[in-house]
């Protein structure tokens, strides 16, 4: 196990990786509860997360190892699938994991979400459009949709 505090564009991401290197969670801010062992098991991610954040990365190529119920890992997997510079509602998201009745439990999914920015979390809207929370504050929400629109690198 392996973590690291990395200095983003949108503010500290704390990143923990597991033992074999895969990506566990990234936190917005500072965790007292990771021990921080230093960057070199998290180089990957660091270089990646920077490299999206500068606009030169569309899609992330890292082993993921979020932990959660069934139900979550499969929202979490359609999260993964929708495309760079796109966004969905929750309804749809929901229609899509083939429950379209769970929008909410869709949204509780949403909200666990333990890899932000990898898991794209943030490309999930309202269904009219509008923003809506996000684990990071809506403003990095919009900073990361906006980085997404050509043009526009955070860096």
């Amino acid at each position: 196990m392996g973590a690291t505090v990395f200095e983003s564009s949108v503010g500290p991401l704390t990143i923990v990786v597991d033992g074999d290197g895969a990506l566990e969670s990234i936190y917005f801010g500072l965790r007292r509860d990771v021990v921080i062992s230093g960057e070199r098991d998290c180089t990957t991610v660091v270089r990646q997360l920077g490299e999206y954040l500068r606009g030169e990365r569309r899609e992330f190529d890292l082993v993921l190892s979020p932990r959660g119920t069934g139900f979550q890992l499969a929202v979490w997997r359609e999260l993964l699938l929708i495309p760079y510079g796109t966004t969905i509602s929750y309804g749809a998201l929901a229609r899509r994991i083939g429950k379209p009745a769970a929008v909410r439990a869709v949204g509780a999914a949403n909200g666990a979400n333990p890899i932000p920015i990898v898991i794209p979390c943030h490309r999930v809207i309202g269904a009219n459009g509008t923003l809506t929370g996000y684990g990071g504050g809506l403003p990095i929400k919009r900073a990361l949709l906006a980085l997404e629109q050509p043009q526009r690198p955070l860096v």
